[in-house]
Order: C-alpha cells, then sequence, then structure tokens
C-alpha cells in the first residue's frame, strides 16, 4: 500500500514484497457429539479417561489460499462405556504468498493450526457444556514439534537411496 504524496491518496493496488500470510476466513466445518448415557451416565465414574486424537489437514484452494483443517476427536471412555464423542473439524483459509516450499509447508502445518487451536478449544468446551458435561481445557500443542516429528518418522520410513 502506497500513498501519493501530491493527494495523500492510498493506492491499495500495489502488492506488497515479501512474503506474506494472512487469514481470510476461520470456521467450523464439521461438528459432531454423541453422548449416549446422557450427562448422568458420567455420575460416579471416577475411573474415566479422555483419549485425544489430533491431526491437520491441508488442501490448496487456489494459487494462494489454502483450506487448514484442524481435527480433534475427543473420547470420554469409563472401562468399556462410551461417555462421550466429540469430533470438530477446525478449519480456516489462509492466503499464503512468496514462500518456498519448505517455508510454506512450516506455515501451513505450523502457524496455522497454532492459529485455529484456540477456537477449536472454545468449540470443544461450549459443546460439552450444552451436552450438560463440565468444560474440557485442551492443553495447549506444540505444533512445531509435532510437525518435526511426523517429519522425522516419514524420513526414517523412507527407503534409504
Amino acid at each position: 500500500m502506497s500513498s501519493d504524496p501530491n493527494t495523500g491518496a492510498i493506492d491499495t493496488n500495489t502488492t506488497a514484497a515479501g512474503p506474506q500470510l494472512g487469514i481470510q476466513r476461520i470456521y467450523i466445518k464439521d461438528l459432531s457429539f454423541e453422548s449416549p448415557l446422557g450427562p448422568a451416565g458420567a455420575a460416579g465414574t471416577a475411573q474415566a479417561h479422555v483419549e485425544q486424537e489430533l491431526g491437520v489437514g491441508v488442501r490448496r484452494v487456489d494459487d494462494s489460499n489454502y483450506e487448514v483443517m484442524l481435527k480433534l476427536t475427543i473420547t470420554l471412555r469409563d472401562d468399556e462405556r462410551t461417555l462421550y464423542l466429540v469430533e470438530l473439524e477446525q478449519a480456516g483459509q489462509f492466503l499464503a504468498k512468496g514462500l518456498d516450499d519448505n517455508a510454506l509447508a512450516q506455515v501451513l502445518n505450523i502457524h496455522c493450526p497454532t492459529i485455529l487451536f484456540p477456537y477449536a478449544r472454545e468449540a470443544v468446551d461450549s459443546l460439552l457444556s450444552r451436552g450438560g458435561f463440565p468444560p474440557l481445557s485442551l492443553p495447549p500443542v506444540n505444533f512445531e514439534a509435532l510437525y518435526r516429528q511426523a517429519i522425522e518418522q516419514r524420513r526414517q520410513a523412507a527407503p534409504a537411496s
């Protein structure tokens, strides 16, 4: 963005130099809640434990826009009984320009999920409260460590050349 020194008008048609990352929109793509026994089923279940699965998906929308999906599955179990199951796809559309392939992969798999995670936490807490359960404060996630771990696992799984 630049301005004309004579008129002071701002020219919004100029493009910024260098890499760009922008949030276009953040939304829930899919949300499911099941509570087979209702909240009363959780009464007196001191042995209940939470299982959490987390995944990241990326889809290219066009040349510089990407949809990033944070997929969460949270299950509260008491031995063999499922007390509740939450499945959430928290998504966002992001503008990413001027990045090499390595930097783009890091932005889409580390920075974008980090932006989405607080929205997913809030959605899960709200849903559980509306379902009659206490909110579940999901712990913070280090997406950089998860990304580095996935890269290392892929590298080790690849046949030696």
